[in-house]
């Protein structure tokens, strides 16, 4: 039997995947001692025949690596449910499609568990070079995270006992943090392994990313329902303000307008275009200033505000609790 088994998630990146699979077939450990568990959210064709070709390949040196497909698109939180609760290692060993692990990432991460521990934080490496976007900034946070599914270990039975990930989480999001979130309620011991290192490349994206990301606010209504404290704690001290600060004030402008009160249009006018400035100038701060990036940030930064506080609210509904 493994003493552990590495769960990755996959969603057709296919040549992510595989830079990973080499970075995992070079540890320092044992072959036998250890088991990668592929678990293909999209059920792709492509990935499926990269990573059966790849298993025959690592199978004469006496690596275990197994495909598992799932519904499609049912999230990551899912497919870690399904990779952990198929491994037969005692120790549950995450990481992402897109994430490179040292050589001793997995001897780290063991050798970090003793008696009572149930689970251990390895570190994360984002390389960032030259002055960051603010894409790239906000990428870069996850270097001082701690339990984030990129990298962290668990004892197999403290998985079980608690039922695993909630599949409510059904992007890549909040859903680490409300798993360590439930273990600390239940005053579980933890370690961390800083040899553990798994490094984080920022990939390539979009223009106008941070628009697409705002619909995973609503998975701020969920982990603040299930762990209110610890939220405010640890996430959001309190509400975003300055875009409820915001939409009053576009929605001043907007009844001036159609009451014909001039005063009150100018108003609003006035207040929303200073805080949308003060909101791209913040973003601005500490990242990149090409033309490109800054006509970005000013685009993007008026309809972050509504759009964001649009998505909390769509989360307090769907999750049926009070969340501003």
């Amino acid at each position: 039997m493994p003493r552990v088994s590495v769960v990755v998630p996959t969603f057709e990146r296919s040549a992510l995947l595989t830079r990973c699979l080499d970075a995992l077939m070079m540890q320092d450990i044992a072959p036998h001692d250890f088991e990668v568990i592929i678990v293909d959210d999209a059920d792709d064709a492509e990935t499926r025949e990269l990573v059966e070709c790849c298993a025959q390949k690592v199978m004469v040196d006496g690596y275990t690596l197994r495909y598992l497909p799932v519904k499609y698109n049912h999230g990551p939180a899912a497919a870690r449910n399904m990779g952990w609760r198929a491994a037969q290692g005692e120790i549950i060993a995450f990481t992402d499609d897109d994430c490179i692990p040292c050589p001793g990432w997995l001897n780290a991460g063991l050798a970090a568990f003793e008696d009572g521990i149930a689970g251990v934080a390895g570190r994360i490496v984002v390389p960032m070079v030259g002055i960051p976007t603010d894409y790239e900034r906000n990428a870069a946070l996850l270097a001082s995270c701690e339990f984030v599914t990129a990298n962290c270990f668990y004892q197999r039975d403290v998985l079980k006992e608690t039922g695993g990930f909630d599949e409510r989480f059904t992007s890549a999001w909040r859903e680490d943090s409300d798993f360590i979130f439930t273990l600390q309620e239940r005053k579980c011991r933890f370690a961390s392994a800083p040899d553990a290192v798994v490094t984080h490349p920022v990939r390539p994206a979009r223009w106008g990313i941070s628009i697409f990301q705002q619909r995973k606010s609503m998975f701020n209504a969920l982990l603040y329902k299930k762990h209110p404290a610890l939220y405010r704690a640890r996430i959001q001290a309190a509400p975003p303000w300055p875009y409820y600060l915001i939409l009053c004030a576009l929605a001043a402008t907007l009844i001036g307008l159609l009451s014909g009160s001039i005063t009150l249009l100018l108003i609003g006018l006035v207040a929303w275009l200073l805080l949308t400035l003060r909101f791209t100038l913040q973003r601005l701060l500490h990242t990149s200033h090409t033309p490109r990036h800054i006509i970005e940030m000013l685009v993007t930064s008026i309809i972050i505000p509504p759009l964001a506080i649009y998505w909390r609210l769509y989360g307090a509904v769907k999750f049926h609790v009070f969340f501003l």
